[in-house]
Formats: structure tokens, C-alpha cells, sequence
């Protein structure tokens, strides 16, 4: 028998159910559309009157860092369009695992965020056995923004150029150092990409945030690291450290002078900071919604665009969905580095 006489069977079979049977059907199927039609018109009651009480976005990062910094920058503008407190939680720890777990733990109703940033993206490779998966316990909600990184060494080391420092890094492997807010860290993937690709060895000093980092590698303790150009433009240009490549695909518009580490000696080398937001998954599509709405408008805004310019960095605008692929493929990007590179945790 062909698809269509099948069909064709199917549906007098049915007719010649007893009609009792075709009412529980009809039955069964409205009470399916009409608890449908009260989900969707929950949601989007649920999207109307949100937020009506405080929302947390939680920083797995330490303060003083770029991600808390526009943490509580996109925290006051939120309260300023949507009428509510949002307040930042910093939980550091972990290469950002403690934060984001806790996050992923927390209901999914819009009232708990999560600020992260390339950082997660490489966890899901670099640490395989976290207690979450990020796309499986998470959603998207909105990217911020974008930043290029500097690779600053302290003044006392000797290095003026990136071409004294992979030099002295080839001529006693392993006596110079980096220093990092944790592993998996834009810094530290920063710093390992430095490594293979320019093929000399540092040895890797993690710090449980970006700020010790910072301190030592200003006081001399530590030789270098890669830091966000929006925290480090500052120190550059007071001469407390010395600036010998950018990170991105052209020269950073507040550190015109330092070429990047592509024109420097690195060809092809290329690593960015981004920031956004996360929701646990099963938040209401309508929150998500609302919530990206206001965080784009935020980050149109011209005067934001040349506050954030003046720091070095760039806004970021997707919907939901397209920040969605945009994480896959960033999760896929480094699997890639750190599979060919053999990167593995200290």
C-alpha cells in the first residue's frame, strides 16, 4: 500500500472509532492548546510585570577586574530602564566555575544572572568535569562587550619590545613568568597562545582575580601578563609598566603607539576579551527577551559607545538567538587552540 492509501486508512480508521473515543480525543487535545495558551500568557504576564523585586547578576570574578567593572556599569543602567535594584554578587573562584555554578543552580526566573565571558567558553573544554555544561544549563541572554588585551612587563625585567621577550624566553626556557586572574581566563588562554605560537616557555602564575595579578606584576614579583587594555591604558602611559604588543586584529585606539603582537613577531596571533549575560535555562523566553532589549539599548546609546571607546572597548549587540551560536562557536574555537596546543591546567 502507497503513503496515501495509507493515510487514506489511517483516517477512516479513526472515523470509525466510537464517538465517545473521537470526544476524549477533541478533549485531550484542547486541554493540550489551552495549557499552551496559559503557558504563553503566563510568560508574557510574567515578562510584563518584570523585574518587581531585586535582581542579582553574579560575577565569578574578583572586583576591581574589567567583568565587574561593566558588571555593575550594566547593573546601574538596567536599574535606570527597567525600575528595579540589580545588584552584583561577586563569587570568584575556581577559573570562574564556583560563580557559574551557583548560577546554575539558581531558579530560572530572571531574578539570577550571570555576567561571564570567553572565560566559560574555554572552560568547556580546558575543564571537562565542571558540575554544569554551559549551553545545557544556561542561556543566552545579551553580549556587552569586547576588548582588546596588552601584554605589559615590568619595567625592571629588561624587556622593552616583543622581540626581548621572546628572545630572553628562548634563551632559558622556563625562567620568565605570567601572571593571570585564574586559569582558563582570557589571559591566561592569552598567554598560552603566546607560547605556542611564538614557541618559547613561561611558566604560568594563576591568581584567584585579575587585580593580584595586576599588584605583583607592578611590584615586580611577577615578569608580565596579559591584562584588558580598558585596566591597563593607565599604568601604561604612567610608564609603571611597559607595553610591547595588543592583542587584536589592528592597533587599540588608546594605545595607538604599541603595535599588536601580529606586527611585532607573532603573525596571525589574535585574542579578545568579551563580556555578557547567561540566564539559567528554562528562564521565560519573554524575560529573556525583555532583558536583551534593554541591555542593546544600553549598549547603542552614543554616550555609551564613547565612554566605552575612550577605555578601549567596543559594544556588543546580538539577539538571543545569535548570541546563542555566537557561544557554540566560541566554545568550539577553543577547543580547537587548546586540543592543538595540548593546554592543559596547571
Amino acid at each position: 500500500m502507497n503513503s496515501l492509501g495509507k493515510s487514506t486508512s489511517a483516517v477512516a480508521s479513526t472515523l470509525q472509532k466510537p464517538a465517545k473515543f473521537r470526544r476524549n480525543m477533541g478533549i485531550a487535545l484542547a486541554g493540550l492548546l489551552l495549557l499552551g495558551t496559559g503557558i504563553f500568557l503566563s510568560q508574557q504576564a510574567h515578562a510584563q510585570n518584570y523585574p518587581n523585586r531585586t535582581v542579582k547578576i553574579i560575577v565569578p570574578f574578583a572586583t576591581g577586574g574589567p567583568a565587574d567593572n561593566y558588571a555593575r556599569f550594566m547593573a546601574q543602567r538596567l536599574q535606570e530602564n527597567l525600575g528595579q535594584t540589580f545588584v552584583v554578587d561577586n563569587k570568584p573562584g575556581a577559573g570562574s566555575v564556583i560563580g557559574t555554578d551557583l548560577a546554575a543552580k539558581a531558579a530560572p526566573d530572571g531574578y539570577t544572572l550571570l555576567l561571564m565571558s570567553n572565560t566559560q567558553t574555554v572552560n568547556e573544554t580546558l575543564i571537562p568535569n565542571k558540575p554544569y555544561g554551559l549551553m545545557k544549563d544556561f542561556v543566552g541572554v545579551a553580549p556587552i562587550n569586547y576588548s582588546d588585551l596588552v601584554l605589559v612587563v615590568n619595567p625592571t625585567k629588561g624587556m622593552n619590545t616583543l622581540a626581548d621577550v621572546i628572545r630572553m624566553a628562548k634563551a632559558e626556557p622556563g625562567k620568565l613568568n605570567y601572571a593571570s586572574s585564574g586559569p582558563g581566563t582570557p589571559y591566561h588562554m592569552a598567554g598560552e597562545l603566546f607560547k605556542s605560537m611564538a614557541k618559547i616557555d613561561m611558566v604560568h602564575v594563576p591568581y584567584k582575580g585579575s587585580s593580584g595579578a595586576r599588584t605583583d606584576v607592578l611590584g615586580g614579583q611577577v615578569d608580565m601578563m596579559f591584562d584588558a587594555v580598558t585596566t591597563m591604558t593607565e599604568q601604561v602611559k604612567a610608564g609603571k609598566v611597559k607595553a610591547v604588543g595588543t592583542s587584536g586584529k589592528s592597533r587599540s585606539d588608546v594605545l595607538p603607539d604599541v603595535p599588536t603582537l601580529n606586527e611585532a613577531g607573532v603573525a596571525g596571533y589574535e585574542a579578545t576579551i568579551w563580556l555578557g549575560l547567561m540566564a539559567p535555562k528554562g528562564t521565560p523566553k519573554a524575560v529573556v527577551d525583555k532583558l536583551n532589549e534593554a541591555i542593546s539599548k544600553i549598549a547603542s546609546q552614543a554616550d555609551v559607545k564613547q565612554q566605552w571607546g575612550k577605555q578601549g572597548a567596543a559594544p556588543m549587540v546580538m539577539n538571543p538567538a545569535v548570541f546563542d551560536k555566537y557561544l557554540q562557536d566560541d566554545i568550539a574555537k577553543w577547543f580547537g587552540v587548546i586540543k592543538s596546543a595540548n593546554i592543559k591546567l596547571d
